[in-house]
């Protein structure tokens, strides 16, 4: 019977052979098999067995690497830093059992960087742009204290110094470029996001940001009663309707949405609390609810609620592309703010429209005929003498639309 020998998961620094304990070294050197990408390879020049190179698809090494492991091989696969931290380790473990693999981990890229300034981060977020969303990352950079980012080819931080910027950070944010991380080549360039965005880093990197406006604001749930908002002639989206429309708009950390029509601004300001990494701009032309607005955020603070005092769509020109739009009101350009929302909207954005006139109802059918159309009518416990009546509110219309593909 084949004995089977767990495959060497060595994780390595920038210094390559020259960081690593002469006794790994050796147990290296004597595989049969070694697997790796072409920096990790080139480490080791003196190896005389089997070489392969991890390229563009993983799938032929990890074939190999079962069978290897089958056949009682003496396999070796070299990664970056610690390789179940963003690595092959997680890849490996979706062929192999856990008893296939001994993992010798060296220190991340991340514990690197922060060694090399110097800087404690047990409160940092360790965050991954290496063939990821954008989006994600930084979400996770607005939500933490600070941050150590494993950055790609197109993922630099020039790049996602940008998207920082323009998900609101001050351009003065500091922030630093670690290089070449535990080799002779290491290199440590402390600057500002704006700084970063003006130079050429080398491929091997790890960006740490401090977000000095963290303030460890939490998420608030929404639902606030209808009464402790600032308003007039009972014109706010009630209670009810409003979590509902909420859970349509489904806004995610770090998104964008536009409140249109924003009246006293009760959806612009629950959204915010509740997704407070999110950038929420209220729209509103008139004057008076511009002061009822002001006056609910003195009551619920939401630093991340931008207010326009403007008429939509014009008013939306210079706000950044939304995930999610809001249209409490349309002031008769109910063609115009759709049109321009279905041009503007990300991939798999979400429109949702709070409609009460059965006129406008078919207009927003009519301009978004793959849209869903849900009644929300609601009857509240009031009472009558000594017992319980239903009291109707008004029946509210939705009319929800997803971008499902991008325009032409």
């Amino acid at each position: 019977m084949t004995t089977r020998r767990p495959i060497l998961v060595v994780g390595m620094t920038d210094a390559g052979e020259a960081g690593m304990p002469v006794a790994l070294r050796d147990r290296i050197i004597g595989a049969s098999l070694l697997v790796g990408g072409q920096r990790h390879l080139a480490a080791f020049p003196e190896f005389s067995g089997d070489r392969l190179f991890i390229g563009a698809s993983v799938e032929p090494a990890l074939e190999r690497l079962k069978q290897a492991w089958e056949d009682g091989e003496t396999a070796v696969v070299l990664a970056s830093g610690d390789p179940l931290w963003y690595g092959i380790g997680a890849t490996l473990r979706r062929v192999l059992p856990p008893e296939a693999l001994e993992v010798v981990p060296a220190p991340t890229s991340a514990q690197l960087a922060f060694a090399a300034l110097a800087e404690p981060w047990h409160d940092a977020a360790l965050l991954s742009a290496h063939g990821r969303p954008l989006d994600a990352v930084i979400a996770g950079v607005l939500t933490a204290p600070k941050a150590a980012i494993l950055t790609d080819q197109q993922h630099t931080p020039n790049r996602i110094a940008t998207a920082l910027i323009d998900a609101g950070l001050p351009p003065a944010t500091r922030c630093a470029v670690c290089e070449h991380l535990g080799g002779p080549m290491q290199r440590v360039v402390r600057t500002t996001l704006h700084g970063a965005t003006e130079q050429t880093w080398a491929a091997l990197n790890v960006f740490v940001v401090w977000n000095d406006s963290y303030t460890g604001q939490s998420p608030v749930p929404p639902g606030l009663p209808d009464d402790v908002f600032s308003t007039e002639a009972g014109q706010i989206t009630k209670r009810e309707v409003r979590l509902l429309s909420l859970a349509e708009l489904a806004l995610q950390p770090g998104e964008v949405l536009w409140d249109i029509g924003a009246g006293s601004g009760s959806v612009a300001i629950e959204a915010a609390r509740a997704c407070p990494t999110a950038r929420v701009y209220a729209v509103e032309r008139r004057e008076r609810f511009i002061t009822h607005i002001r006056e609910n955020l003195h009551r619920f603070p939401a630093p991340n609620l931008y207010i326009i005092h403007s008429e939509a769509p014009d008013a939306c020109a210079g706000c950044p592309d939304p995930h999610a739009v809001f249209v409490g009101g349309s002031g008769g350009r109910m063609a115009e703010i759709v049109h321009l929302a279905q041009r503007r909207l990300n991939l798999q954005g979400r429109l949702v429209l709070n409609l009460v006139a059965l006129q406008h109802v078919q207009q927003a059918v009519t301009l978004l005929p793959d849209a869903r159309v849900i009644q929300a009518q609601i009857n509240r416990g009031a009472p009558i003498q000594s017992m319980l009546r239903l009291e109707a509110l008004n029946p509210v219309f939705l009319v929800v639309w997803r971008k499902e593909k991008r325009d032409d």
